[in-house]
């Protein structure tokens, strides 16, 4: 699950918690990539109390001054800066949407579309496949048929990758119930080869482009759920067929979102 983020959680210090400094140390070697949808570099800085204005929230503060802020020795946050470190193009986008949707709100309101982008920012997954039967599949909530009798398939044709802050922290003590929110991606074989920082890239690239159309996730049942232990690879017990027939855990159901995707990524 942890494999997105290898790349820039392998730079932090072994031997303490990676306070702000240690995290805007790590982004400034990433030649400023990591940037706001204004262009300003993001810089991560410790969070003091609650705002007093809108402008001092969570979103505006980013999409404003590029600030993004830090808990001391929070996992939940230290997740936040390193998904923005590997996929900075989406989370500006997230983050330039939110600020837009709370324009002309109360400070407490969040709209539909702000309900999706939060969803998919703390427990999303991207779903990357080279078949659309087999995205189908996890639309509808086919999951022996998915991850039992397409196994092979799912292994060779499809790519997972968590995207979502507050799920990384689920993931340091998983459960059975962990369900993640995803955005099912269509894309070429090539794209399933690609490994490390380069599918992080690509996929970046793409994600970042369907958030930003905002006829996408404008309510929560624009992302597909998705039963994260039900992934091969993700969860030893889910090599047993059996661990499948928990209809508590692998709801049955239909879909209907409409988070797939046509397009490729070449």
């Amino acid at each position: 699950m942890f494999a997105p983020l290898a790349g820039v959680a392998s730079r932090l210090p072994a031997t303490a918690w990676p306070d702000v400094g240690a995290l805007n140390a790590l982004c400034d070697e990433l030649s400023g990539r990591v940037v706001n949808s204004n262009g300003d570099v993001i810089c991560f800085v410790p969070q003091t109390g609650k705002p007093i204005s809108f402008e001092e929230g969570f979103e505006p503060r980013a999409f404003l001054k590029g600030e993004v802020m830090v808990r001391p020795e929070n996992w939940h946050d230290l997740f936040n800066a390193l998904v923005w470190m590997t996929f900075p193009r989406t989370k500006a986008v997230i983050n330039a949407r939110h600020y837009s949707l709370m324009q002309g709100q109360s400070y407490r309101q969040r709209s539909p579309a702000g309900d999706a982008l939060t969803l998919f920012d703390e427990d999303g997954v991207v779903v990357l496949s080279s078949s659309k039967q087999l995205l189908e599949l996890l639309r509808e909530f086919q999951w022996k048929e998915l991850f039992r009798a397409h196994r092979h398939a799912v292994k060779t044709e499809m790519r997972f990758l968590l995207f979502g802050h507050a799920m990384y922290e689920k993931a340091l003590n998983p459960f059975v119930g962990m369900t993640a929110k995803s955005i099912l991606l269509h894309v070429p074989d090539v794209m399933l080869k690609r490994q490390g920082a380069a599918v992080n890239d690509a996929v970046d690239l793409r994600l970042a482009d369907y958030v930003a159309d905002a006829s996408h996730l404008t309510h929560g049942k624009s992302l597909s759920p998705l039963p994260v232990l039900g992934v091969p690879g993700w969860w030893r017990q889910n090599e047993t067929a059996s661990f499948y027939d928990d209809v508590s855990y692998f709801r049955p159901g239909r879909g209907g979102g409409d988070s797939s995707e046509s397009s490729s990524i070449s």
